[in-house]
């Protein structure tokens, strides 16, 4: 693969620019081109927001990733993950989700109905990373699940993603870091247990 285009989907507060950052520091490791761009919703916390990270091994012209264009649509929670589905390719798009709601309206879906959709995708990764960040120490680590259960569909080698995670965490000590890299573990373990159940 010689360029990816990931789009990153969720609301504010949950840590996707984190995400774009850590995979961009490592693609710069690998010596890859990277073009970042992100749209915020009307609030801060609470409101969508939307990461386009695109990566090449050649220059990149535009931040900005086409409808039908994703190789990757990593949404941190399941309406978002259905709202951005438009972006991401019909033939060898993967979707890696957050089965877990952030119920931020009132007309909210119901989150049988958006699982029930999430499932008829043939090529999709479904996790509670909620509850394996909380196993991992901290329910704040939940994109590091997420990144965790994507670094399998990336370009770059899951061991350079988890030295950028560390890297990234470092400056909050070494409990942080430790909690991050179980979080990115047991998030790939689940993606890799997923694959085996569908």
């Amino acid at each position: 693969m010689t360029h990816q285009d990931i789009l990153i989907a969720g609301v504010g507060g949950q840590g996707i620019l984190s995400i774009a950052g850590i995979i961009g520091t490592a693609a710069i490791e690998r010596g890859l081109h990277v073009k970042q761009c992100e749209v915020h919703g009307m609030a801060q916390r609470g409101g969508a927001v939307v990461s386009h990270l695109r990566l090449s091994e050649k220059p990149i012209a535009s931040d900005l990733i086409g409808r039908g264009r994703a190789d990757l649509l990593l949404a941190m929670e399941p309406m978002e993950g259905l709202r951005h589905l438009p972006w991401l390719k019909h033939d060898g798009g993967v979707l890696v989700a957050n089965r877990v709601p952030v119920r931020n309206l009132k007309t909210y879906p119901a989150t049988e109905a958006l699982i029930a959709h999430i499932d008829r995708l043939q090529k999709r990764r479904l996790l509670d990373a909620e509850a394996l960040a909380r196993k991992a120490g901290t329910v704040r680590a939940v994109n590091s699940v997420l990144l965790g259960a994507a670094s399998a569909f990336l370009m770059i080698p899951a061991e350079v993603i988890r030295d950028a995670v560390a890297q990234f965490f470092d400056y909050k000590g070494a409990t942080i870091v430790e909690q991050n890299l179980m979080a990115f573990d047991l998030g790939r373990a689940a993606a890799e247990e997923n694959s085996k159940a569908s």
